[in-house]
């Protein structure tokens, strides 16, 4: 097989069309990519094509809707639950168990923003009401910590430097020939 495509590259070469690694990898271009069947047709308008739409995407005909057609060209794709793979059965037995979907069943059309490393639309334990009452009361009773610690500051208590040898009395410069004063250490 790796000698059919190096035949192909050096016939190419040797025709001069295309140089280099371009003419290895022209072949390889056509075959990459979604195929036609693939791609969203037109928006459907009569029940026929609705039938042959839902088909098409394996949907049953009672549970397929297009997506609106507001000129964004959607076609025919199917509207389905905004829904993430959060909220899918971690415990079935999916073909692909990372996505949590199966072969040939439809993607949703925003499917990036779905998987489980982005947005979770699954209920949470607590409602939208009581989480922000608590995030607004953290924040206020914080809020109202710090106007208390701006008005009544509070220091640790701190003395004087301790330093040994009559308070380097030599060291910074005093006379040899002067008793300094006895400095006071404290112990803790």
């Amino acid at each position: 097989m790796a000698g059919v495509g190096f035949q192909r590259w050096v016939r190419t070469l040797s025709k001069g069309r295309l140089s280099g690694i371009s003419a290895l990898l022209t072949p390889c271009r056509a075959a990459s990519g979604v195929s036609k069947d693939m791609l969203p047709g037109a928006y459907p308008k009569t029940p026929q094509e609705m039938a042959a739409a839902a088909k098409k995407y394996s949907i049953r005909l009672e549970d397929y809707k297009p997506m609106p057609d507001h000129g964004e060209g959607f076609g025919d794709y199917p509207q389905l639950p905004n829904k993430s793979q959060h909220e899918r059965d971690p415990t079935y037995q999916w073909d692909h168990m990372d996505l949590r979907r199966n072969w040939g069943e439809p993607m949703h059309w925003d499917f990036d923003m779905y998987i489980r490393n982005r947005v979770d639309t699954s209920p949470t334990a607590t409602s939208w009401n009581s989480m922000c009452k608590q995030l607004f009361g953290f924040l206020g009773f914080m809020m109202f910590m710090f106007y208390l610690g701006h008005k009544f500051p509070a220091y640790q208590p701190v003395g004087p430097k301790q330093l040994p040898y009559n308070n380097l009395h030599l060291e910074r410069g005093g006379s040899p020939d002067v008793q300094p004063e006895e400095v006071k250490n404290y112990e803790i």
